[in-house]
């Protein structure tokens, strides 16, 4: 389960926060221009990912041009198709690079996704078809994409927010049920009868949900991103974001999985997409560690890996 959100100050911050109850050993990966994919790719690229036989399996990421991407869990809803001719066939492993490698935009990915089949075919046996949705946004707009029976559903994403099951169309409609939640001292509409008091400040947000599924999360991160307000420069901003999916972070004990295992927040990802710099946190590790996609040769060929920093690093003041 997953949470990702967009935010927009001076520049646009993107990113996720990836809840599983174990690790792929996944890594900070750039790839250039010059990396051979099964395509013609224009443009580099910075994101989460795992390497296997020296290709690279995004989680999320950002490109060159400022366009973001985050895939999501969305097991028993995610439907992927045969090829057909006449289109454009992405497997579902490619669907994040295919994008980022060629799309500046996504208005440029609207167009694309009109003629686009995202097809069945797995990496490996090892490594089947993960059944994903995705968030797509760059400083202009969001989108989020979903591959189900009908076709690729593409919808506007006027939150900037996606988590996991059911279908975006239901958590955009649920929100509905919060119109009510404010960031300001509440006023008691209740009757006229009553004397209220307010005895704590916070009460105008009384309802908002706190628990750890995916629909509480999505009505809570809403709320969050939406009221945030933060100053422009780099520090505030990347601070801010985290303190948004600091909203919808899991702890370990509190989601208790069949085999006894425990899902937490693996890593928390906050992407400058306009800057290129790839941020992120890990679970038992809260300084913030930085990548910069344009401290690198973006015409190489071969891709360029970073292991996370995952020991928690405290810094001793006396």
């Amino acid at each position: 389960m997953c949470t990702a959100v967009g935010y927009k100050t001076k520049d646009f911050y993107f990113g996720r926060t990836l809840d599983y109850d174990y690790s792929y050993h996944e890594e900070v990966v750039i790839t250039p221009r010059g990396y051979k994919f099964p395509w013609d790719s224009i443009y580099a690229m910075i994101g989460m990912a795992y390497i296997q036989n020296g290709y690279p399996l995004y989680y999320d990421a950002c490109n060159e041009k400022g366009l973001g991407i985050a895939g999501l869990n969305f097991v028993g809803n995610a439907v992927y198709h045969q090829p057909r001719e006449g289109k454009i066939n992405v497997a579902q492993y490619n669907f994040i690079p295919f994008i980022l490698s060629t799309c500046a935009s996504v208005k440029e990915v609207r167009k694309v996704l009109k003629n686009l089949v995202i097809t069945d075919e797995s990496f490996s046996k090892e490594l089947p078809t993960a059944q994903l949705h995705y968030i797509i946004a760059d400083a202009t707009e969001s989108i989020t994409v979903e591959s189900v029976a009908e076709g690729v559903m593409v919808y506007d994403n006027p939150v900037g927010v996606l988590t996991n099951n059911p279908p975006f169309p239901y958590q955009l409609f649920n929100l509905n049920k919060y119109m009510g939640l404010s960031i300001k001292k509440p006023e008691s509409s209740f009757s006229k009868a009553i004397k209220f008091d307010a005895f704590s400040r916070g009460m105008g947000a009384i309802g908002l949900p706190g628990d750890l599924s995916s629909t509480s999360r999505f009505v809570r991160a809403a709320f969050v991103k939406l009221n945030s307000i933060s100053k422009d420069t780099e520090e505030e901003s990347v601070s801010q974001f985290f303190h948004i999916l600091g909203s919808v972070d899991q702890q370990r004990g509190c989601c208790e999985l069949e085999n006894t295992s425990y899902e937490i927040t693996i890593y928390t990802s906050c992407m400058n997409t306009t800057k290129g710099i790839y941020y992120y946190t890990t679970y038992d590790n809260h300084q913030i560690t930085a990548v910069y996609l344009h401290h690198q040769d973006l015409d190489g060929k071969e891709l360029i890996a970073y292991p996370l920093r995952l020991a928690e690093q405290i810094h001793i003041q006396n």
